[in-house]
């Protein structure tokens, strides 16, 4: 398991091979399975795989090389009428996505979590046309990965602990 959470990287090139609908609820199934206060599951998901959609999708992010690159994506969105406690249920909700891209990654696909497109969050849910209970909080892009070498580090752990006791 260590060595699959440290092998993940954010992908972003694709080839134009599709990802089959099985995968794609097996990778849902992955990220139910996250854990959330009251087990209240407060996410919901939107999937995308039309690519007129994912070309006006990409329009709402600077990002948009990257989100026309991928074959499909899961718009990520709070159940706000499921929601008990905001905190804990973005929490739950970075859990889930977490499940899903370490499960992506297991299945030899890549993904990558788009954040920055919350800036937009209004108008891409007023084109969504979703319901005002759900609140955008991530899109992945996925996809079969471009081959190349990806680098990442990540701080001293002396860096990190501000103390035991």
């Amino acid at each position: 398991m260590i060595e699959l959470i440290k092998s993940r990287r954010s992908i972003r090139e694709f080839t134009q091979e599709e990802v089959s609908e099985d995968l794609i609820e097996k990778i849902i199934e992955a990220g139910k399975w996250a854990p959330s206060g009251l087990n209240n599951q407060p996410w919901r998901f939107l999937i995308i795989r039309k690519q007129d959609k994912i070309e006006e999708i990409s329009k709402y992010t600077k990002y948009k090389k990257t989100v026309n690159s991928a074959k499909v994506l899961i718009i990520v969105f709070l159940d706000k009428g499921s929601s008990y406690n905001y905190i804990k249920d973005v929490q739950a909700i970075g859990a889930c996505i977490q499940n899903m891209l370490l499960f992506i990654h297991e299945l030899g696909l890549g993904a990558c979590w788009i954040g920055e497109i919350l800036n937009q969050s209004e108008e891409l849910n007023r084109y969504l046309r979703v319901k005002d209970n759900l609140e955008l909080m991530a899109v992945l892009v996925i996809g079969h990965p471009v081959k190349k070498e990806r680098k990442s580090s990540r701080r001293d752990i002396q860096d990190l602990v501000i103390g035991w006791g």
